[in-house]
């Protein structure tokens, strides 16, 4: 089912974990099936340009979200950040070898996790943020909201 470079970045993750005082972390969450990923980036500033330097992620998830967030911390490290925006699942499907089908939203989630820790570190320094960023994180907000939703539903019955 899975390729052989998924199963490496399963079973061999090198960048799980948590960053202190990060400079910018992105949650994110599937509420379908239940995936969770929180993604850690240390930014720092070389030559007017803002390089992500370190990245971290913690992924409660299947074998394609862990996959995923590893498959983006290699892709993302090093990157600027305006790099880091241009990314695309795409990318780390194209990273990974191959996703099935019915796992390709696991890349998306990492492209969400990522987006969401530079409008986390965009707000936090008071940068301006960009119209597709802002709107990008609107979408995210209300899936957010949505899974609330289901949660409050859920303790109901």
């Amino acid at each position: 089912m899975y390729g052989k470079k998924v199963m490496e970045y399963f079973m061999n993750p090198k960048h799980v974990g948590v960053i202190e005082n990060a400079d910018a972390i992105g949650e994110v969450g599937n509420i379908y099936c239940g995936d969770k990923m929180w993604l850690y980036l240390k930014i720092e500033e070389v030559k007017d340009k803002k390089i992500i330097k370190n990245v971290r992620f913690k992924t409660l998830g299947c074998v394609a979200a862990i996959a995923s967030s590893e498959a983006l911390a290699r892709v993302v490290e090093g990157k600027t950040i305006n790099e880091a925006l241009e990314i695309k699942d795409e990318d780390i499907l194209k990273e990974l070898g191959s996703l099935p089908d019915a796992k390709i939203h696991c890349s998306l989630l990492a492209i969400n996790a990522l987006k969401e820790a530079i409008y986390n570190y965009f707000k936090k320094n008071n940068i301006e943020i960009p119209e597709e960023l802002e709107n990008h994180h609107k979408k995210i907000l209300k899936m957010l909201e949505k899974a609330e939703e289901r949660r409050r539903e859920l303790e109901k019955n």
